[in-house]
């Protein structure tokens, strides 16, 4: 057996730094394919992103919501599209249930809109859930 110093592990070490080089080389294997795993998966989620946001689109803002009685609430908000546009109208109670919802069509531009929506019990909130720009062909 080889003279070592007490509690020196050197030999050790090096051997099994030795076999983790010879079985995996001298290149970070793990490391470029992470990179590479990396980068896929940023690309992918920066296109869902751009086209889950589309080009242009519709941008609303809601300006007041009111609940009328227990059968009816209204909202008025402000819609700019370059087409016209669909925009859903959803009302909700105070556990988020949805009690009523309605859909409303708006002209291309910068519009000022005012719904009612008919609630099946007494809503405790309004929102506008989407707006979208339909075809020209519809």
């Amino acid at each position: 057996m080889p003279d070592r110093p007490a509690g020196s592990l050197s030999g050790d070490t090096e051997t099994a730094a030795s076999r983790v080089r010879r079985r995996l080389g001298n290149t970070p294997v793990f490391f470029v394919v992470g990179v590479l795993a990396a980068a896929v998966f940023t690309v992918g989620w920066g296109y869902a992103l751009m086209s889950y946001g589309g080009t242009g689109g519709v941008s609303v803002q809601v300006v007041a919501w009111r609940v009328e009685s227990p059968q009816e609430a209204s909202i008025s908000f402000q819609v700019n599209s370059d087409a016209p546009a669909e925009c859903v109208i959803t009302a909700r109670d105070n556990r988020h249930v949805v009690v009523g919802q309605t859909s409303v069509d708006v002209k291309a531009g910068i519009r000022d809109v005012t719904a009612t929506v008919d609630t099946i019990r007494e809503a405790s909130a309004v929102e506008v859930g989407s707006c979208r720009e339909q075809s020209p062909t519809r």
